[in-house]
């Protein structure tokens, strides 16, 4: 935005939102038409000049913040929802939280890393155009496998991204899990594959979700032919309560020794570490478990939540 048109815009809504006056007022003042102070005002909103937040009433977010980061050590951003939300309004909330979030924190010269999920695809929806120089968004895991390639997937999720901050975009054409883990150590050494890991290892910020293995709205990895039968069943049995970048976790954030870890393509918890900036974006009561399993494993460093998956999380466990 030139710096004319940004006075302009800053003006225009200081007039509307802080003067309370009327756009025929406001226009008046600016020697301009009213449809032009309307298109002012939508403009500050689009760069975040305004920001609007709606609060429902009693809530309960501003302590529960408290509560996460003192237990936690980590920033939480809890969005305030009503009581009565359905999953996808949760899930709605909390991905135009954090997509507002990490349209403040991404800048130029600088990458992003997004595992795909349903919890992202959710964010690329709310994204507000920003333009940077000199960054990149790159892919974290892989997408393809047995049903489909899974890239078509990815590709739109991760170049959403990419679109909106006018970054370089950098696909991971890998299968989410190989069959066999010698293949994937191949694959590792491959330098078309090496290119896109250390894009991944030199990110400054990580954005992901949780994936559940039941319950709620289905995590994209366990509902889209990503596992078969016996997979799901050897996960139960290993005692793993989700996944992170299709990684799996135990309860206690244990993921070295499960045997299916050794065929996936996404960051473990030790190479995400390496992130400064970590961010987990979660809603639904059955996203509680796996979001133990992440912060006992200690992959968050910013965790934005609804307001009822916030008060599970905190809840004294049964």
């Amino acid at each position: 935005m030139a710096d004319t048109e940004r006075e302009d815009v800053l003006r225009a809504a200081s007039m509307y939102y802080l003067q309370d006056l009327k756009m025929e007022v406001i226009a008046r003042h600016l020697g301009t038409s009213r449809s032009t102070v309307s298109r002012l005002i939508k403009r500050a909103r689009e760069t975040g000049i305004v920001e609007i937040t709606l609060r429902p009433a009693r809530t309960r977010a501003p302590g529960l913040r408290h509560t996460i980061a003192r237990r936690y050590g980590v920033e939480a951003y809890v969005a305030p929802v009503a009581d009565s939300a359905t999953e996808v309004d949760r899930l709605e909330q909390v991905a135009l939280t954090t997509a507002k979030l990490v349209g403040t924190w991404f800048d130029s010269d600088m990458v992003l890393g997004i595992a795909w999920g349903t919890t992202l695809a959710a964010v690329g929806r709310h994204l507000s155009p920003k333009t940077t120089r000199g960054s990149a968004v790159v892919q974290l895991n892989g997408a393809a496998n047995t049903r489909t390639s899974g890239i078509e997937y990815a590709s739109d999720l991760i170049s959403g991204f990419g679109a909106a901050f006018d970054a370089t975009v950098h696909h991971f054409p890998v299968p989410a899990f190989f069959d066999y883990p010698e293949t994937k150590a191949a694959m590792w050494r491959e330098r078309s594959v090496r290119r896109v890991l250390d894009v991944q290892g030199r990110a400054d910020i990580a954005l992901f979700g949780v994936g559940a293995v039941g319950g709620g709205l289905p995590s994209h990895v366990y509902a889209a032919g990503y596992l078969d039968a016996e997979d799901i069943t050897l996960l139960h049995d290993e005692g793993v309560v989700g996944d992170v970048c299709t990684v799996f976790l135990r309860a206690d954030g244990s993921y070295r020794d499960v045997a299916l870890n050794a065929r996936a393509t996404g960051p473990t918890p030790a190479e995400l570490q390496r992130i400064p900036r970590r961010v987990c974006a979660v809603a639904g009561d059955n996203k509680v478990a796996p979001l133990r399993a992440a912060l006992a494993a200690g992959v968050v460093t910013d965790l934005v939540i609804d307001e009822l998956t916030a008060e599970a999380l905190v809840a004294p466990r049964a």
